[in-house]
């Protein structure tokens, strides 16, 4: 007489281990568990689970640029962000009185308060034309330089080449003249800044700069004959964005973090620095 082995119990049907209320047939292509319909996310074969797609993100190398630049999707933050301040403060220098002269450069007003070298970049003649042109070469160079440089480099760029304009003004003035106590306001010494830098970019890149070239030419002329125009900004923006852009540019892969910080603060010491050395010769 034989005994008798009952038989094992067999496992239940497979379940979604997020969803264990749902049986599923179909399973992830990394991990191997069931997934459900909610938890399903294409891949390029077959389905992976949320979890399994969290994790290789979270993994995945960022894409960087040729420049080093990481590439963000959707729209340029930055140059975004820098617009809405100039176009908020365009409008509450036409509702609120006093507001320009708060915050407008002058070398005298500098020597005083030195965040004005940087707040006179917000602001704009209250003729509109000021702020629409500058805004507008703003978007054209902006996003481009923002998504090759990354953000944390275009921001540095445009803030010293802002300073570097406030700086222009200083040094081509005269303390014995109406120009020391003038204020100048607009984001041209910024805007220059990114011209410069951009051509070098280009340059860096192998594409045609010649409209640019073009651009940046006329304006410069346009500095010089129209009266009003502060031309010192644009030189003093020029000059330190081509600079700065050449150092973010050209520096090696392997040394290009260290060298990008070296640069930034090196600029910003000269830029600084030449503030200093005309006041005190003055």
């Amino acid at each position: 007489m034989s005994s008798f082995q009952p038989l094992p119990e067999t496992a239940g049907p497979p379940v979604c281990p997020r969803h264990p209320d749902r049986i599923s047939y179909v399973r992830c292509q990394r991990c191997g568990r069931p997934v459900c319909p909610e938890c399903q996310r294409q891949a390029p074969v077959g389905v992976q689970c949320v979890d399994c797609v969290a994790e290789a993100a979270r993994n995945a190398r960022p894409t960087q640029t040729v420049l080093g630049g990481r590439v963000h999707d959707g729209r340029p933050v930055v140059t975004l962000t820098i617009i809405a301040l100039c176009v908020v403060s365009f409008v509450l220098q036409l509702a609120v009185l006093g507001w320009t002269a708060r915050w407008a450069f002058s070398p005298a007003a500098g020597q005083v308060e030195p965040f004005r070298f940087l707040t006179t970049a917000f602001l704009h003649s209250t003729s509109i034309f000021h702020i629409l042109f500058n805004m507008y070469a703003l978007w054209i160079v902006g996003p481009f330089l923002e998504n090759a440089l990354g953000r944390a480099r275009y921001i540095a760029l445009y803030l010293i080449s802002a300073v570097a304009g406030s700086v222009g003004v200083l040094l081509f003035a005269s303390p014995v003249e109406f120009a020391w106590v003038q204020g100048a306001v607009g984001a041209s010494g910024a805007v220059f800044g990114l011209f410069g830098a951009v051509l070098v970019v280009l340059r860096r890149l192998g594409r045609n700069a010649q409209s640019f070239l073009m651009i940046i030419g006329l304006n410069l002329v346009i500095g010089f004959v129209v009266p009003g125009i502060a031309w010192q900004a644009h030189v003093g923006g020029l000059v330190v964005g081509a600079g700065l852009g050449a150092a973010y540019a050209y520096a090696p892969a392997l040394r290009r973090r260290e060298i990008g910080i070296v640069a930034t603060v090196v600029a910003a010491v000269v830029v600084v620095g030449l503030a200093l050395l005309k006041y005190a010769s003055v």
